[in-house]
Parts: C-alpha cells; sequence; structure tokens
C-alpha cells in the first residue's frame, strides 16, 4: 500500500505485503521444523545473523513470523519476537535481561502467575519489590542502584487498577531503567505503551488479540524508545551494528532460543486471523462492560464493582486520558451473605472459566482459585475479597448479559 492505512486495514493486508505463496491470502502454515541451504555461506550467514532467514523451527518459522509483523505493527514497534504463551513471553525477558543481585520493581497488583513468577525469581538471586504502582512515587522510593526494570500491567487483573502510566515512563527514561508494559488488558487497539516511554511490551496474544479461545500465545515487542547502550547487562555478542535491536535479540536468542517457549505456526496462524476483528470485537466488548458495570453499582446485592469506566473508580480519569476505551474486564464483589458459588451457578448465558479476551462472557470467583495460591495475606494487601468475582465480558447481545446477571441475583 502506498500510504499509512488505519488499524484493522494495516492487519488484515499485512501478510499481502510480501510474496505470500501462491497469492493465499493468509501466510500459509509452515511446519517444517528444518530449513534447507543450497550454499553452506549462507546457511553459515543466516546462523551469524548477517543474512535474513530460518535455521531451525525452536527459534521461529515463516508463519510466525507473519504473526510477529503484524503485532509490530499494532504496537508501532521496531521488532517483535513470539512465544507459546504469554507467561513465556514475560519469562524470557527476566531470563534474557537480569543477572543475579538485579533488582526489579513491580506492580503490586499483578495477575496471579506473573506474582508467582516474580516470587521464583526473587528465589534464584534477583530481589523484587511490590509497590503499588498507581503512585509514580512508590515506585521511585523502590528503585536502588541496581534496579535494572520496572514493570507493570496497564490495567490491574482483577481489580481494574490502574498504573501511572506516564509518570512512571518519565522516571525511568531519566534513569535508564528498562520499562516493561503488560498491555494484555488494553491491547494495542485501545493503548500503545511506547506512548508512554515503555521499552518493551508484552501481550498475551491468546487473550483479546486471539480473540477466539483457540490458541495460546504471547508477544515481546521492542518500541525503540529505549537506548540499549546504556544497559549492563547487554552480552557482546548481541552488540551488533544496529544499538536499537540490541535487547529484542537478547530476547530472541536467550529467552526464545534457549529457554524454547516456541509459537507453533497452527497457534500462530489461529492468532493472526484472530488478530484481523480486534478492534470490532472490543468496541463491543467494551460497550458491553459498561453497561453491565453500571446495572451491578445500581443493584443492592452488590457491594462494589470495578470497573475504569465507573464515575466511581479511582482511576476513572486517568484511564479516559490514557486509553481509547475502558476495556472489557470487571469485576465486582456480592454481599458477603450472597454465597459466590451459588449466585455464579445460577448464571446461564455466562460461562465459568478461567480465560479472558474470548468472544463469550467468562466469570470465575478469583479467590477461590487463581488468587488462591497467593494465600489470605497477600490477597488481602491487593483488596481481593473472598465474593470477589471476574467477568471477562464478551460479545453477546447486551440485553442478554443483563438478564442474565439479573435472574442470578434476583
Amino acid at each position: 500500500m502506498s500510504r499509512k492505512t488505519g488499524f484493522t486495514t494495516s492487519i488484515l493486508h499485512a501478510d499481502r505485503e510480501s510474496a505470500v505463496e501462491h497469492g493465499a491470502l493468509h501466510k500459509p502454515l509452515h511446519l517444517s521444523v528444518a530449513y534447507g541451504y543450497r550454499d553452506a555461506r549462507e546457511l553459515a550467514a543466516v546462523f551469524q545473523g548477517r543474512a535474513q532467514g530460518y535455521v531451525y523451527g525452536r527459534q521461529g518459522n515463516p508463519t510466525t513470523a507473519a504473526l510477529e509483523e503484524k503485532v509490530n505493527r499494532m504496537e508501532d514497534g521496531i521488532a517483535t519476537v513470539c512465544f507459546g504463551t504469554g507467561m513465556a513471553a514475560i519469562g524470557a525477558i527476566l531470563l534474557a535481561l537480569l543477572r543475579e543481585d538485579d533488582h526489579v520493581v513491580s506492580s503490586a497488583f499483578l495477575f496471579g502467575n506473573t506474582n508467582s513468577m516474580f516470587n521464583t525469581l526473587a528465589v534464584h538471586g534477583d530481589r523484587v519489590s511490590f509497590v503499588d504502582a498507581t503512585s509514580v512515587d512508590a515506585v521511585a522510593a523502590a528503585l536502588t542502584p541496581r534496579t535494572r526494570m520496572v514493570f507493570v500491567e496497564t490495567i490491574a487483573n482483577p481489580r481494574t487498577q490502574i498504573a501511572d502510566l506516564a509518570r512512571i515512563g518519565e522516571l525511568c527514561a531519566a534513569r535508564g531503567i528498562v520499562y516493561v508494559v503488560d498491555n494484555t488488558m488494553t491491547s494495542p487497539y485501545l493503548f500503545r505503551p511506547k506512548t508512554v516511554k515503555a521499552a518493551l511490551v508484552v501481550n498475551a496474544l491468546t487473550k483479546y488479540i486471539g480473540g477466539h479461545g483457540n490458541a495460546l500465545g504471547g508477544s515481546v515487542t521492542d518500541t525503540g524508545a529505549f537506548d540499549w547502550t546504556r544497559y549492563p547487562n547487554v552480552y557482546d555478542d548481541y552488540k551488533g551494528p544496529k544499538p536499537e535491536l540490541w535487547g529484542i535479540t537478547q530476547i530472541r536468542k536467550k529467552g526464545l532460543r534457549d529457554w524454547g517457549g516456541t509459537l507453533a505456526a497452527e497457534q500462530a496462524h489461529h492468532l493472526a486471523v484472530g488478530a484481523e476483528t480486534l478492534a470490532l470485537r472490543l468496541e463491543r466488548q467494551c460497550a458491553n462492560a459498561l453497561a453491565l458495570a453500571r446495572f451491578l453499582e445500581a443493584r443492592s446485592k452488590v457491594r462494589a464493582v470495578y470497573y475504569p469506566g465507573l464515575a466511581s473508580h479511582p482511576q476513572h480519569r486517568l484511564a479516559g486520558e490514557l486509553f481509547a476505551g475502558y476495556g472489557a474486564l470487571l469485576s465486582f464483589e456480592l454481599d458477603p451473605a450472597i454465597d459466590c458459588f451459588d449466585f455464579l451457578n445460577r448464571l446461564r448465558c455466562v460461562v465459568l472459566s478461567s480465560n479472558l479476551g474470548d468472544n463469550r462472557t467468562l466469570a470465575i470467583p478469583v479467590a477461590h482459585t487463581i488468587f488462591h495460591e497467593m494465600g489470605a495475606e497477600r490477597r488481602a494487601s491487593m483488596g481481593i475479597a473472598d465474593s470477589l468475582i471476574r467477568i471477562s465480558v464478551g460479545i453477546e447481545d447486551c440485553d442478554d448479559l443483563i438478564a442474565d446477571f439479573a435472574q442470578a441475583l434476583g
């Protein structure tokens, strides 16, 4: 295309901007594990990174590369690496970029498995400080001379706290600290972390980008905002002629090649096709979520509703300034006199499930499932009540959703 196109148009036609086999509209599945070369010198050049090509399926394939290009366009990055899951993407960043005795500052309001991963990181010799990232002052107070990374999520799962994204970005830029933003809950359609000076952006592609609950995947995008020549943990082997690529190259080599969290071609294909309708799905999901949040907020049997689109949300104004929509995740606390399991069992349209970003609306009792392993003390510090229910809002007809919650509450 001769001119810059819009978000959805760019995703739809990304494959066709390079040579696609037999004129296919989608990049075909490439299932081979190995790649052969007629010239041994060319083979060596590909291995050494001096020429484009593929060396082994664990390090990527043409189908996954096409998805990486799509995600990179969505995030307006300089390079993207895909992984088998979102957790593999986060783990690759930590493994590739941290060394013993390094320090990480993380939001205290984290997805349960990410929290677990950071606790494991601490066991293996790196220190992690969990802070209230809704305040840049709390992040600044936790920094030490050994701080190498700050990690936040755009909208916290499940209580929907919103980090002080822009001011944390300014702080990290001034201190030369790698700023990692997990964009899963907003997706690049609602928000681009590059705008707040994020160095690296994580997306769990399984969620909103894939959207159909039929494929696992994750990605790391380098926005080009960080000066990797300032970072002390880059290995000499990866200091190529383009310093802006040092970080993402090390993530691909140490985090993907060495650790092996590979995204398979078939999963990449499902995710790429799902991404085409991201904007359409999210607009419907955000509208449904706002309507449902307003409905629940007005019910006497609901003690609290957490959704950035409500004026009662502590970061409502900030969400409006940062995001193109308030997202499709909400949570609410029932009156303690109501058994949350009995309530959930009365739902008919809503699916009881642990995923997020599906076309179907999903519900789960948080304290008893995805945050159970944390223990009561840690849950209390995060404001997670035993009656808290998380809702991932789908694309159903809004009247049907509200009717289902009304009958379950009644």
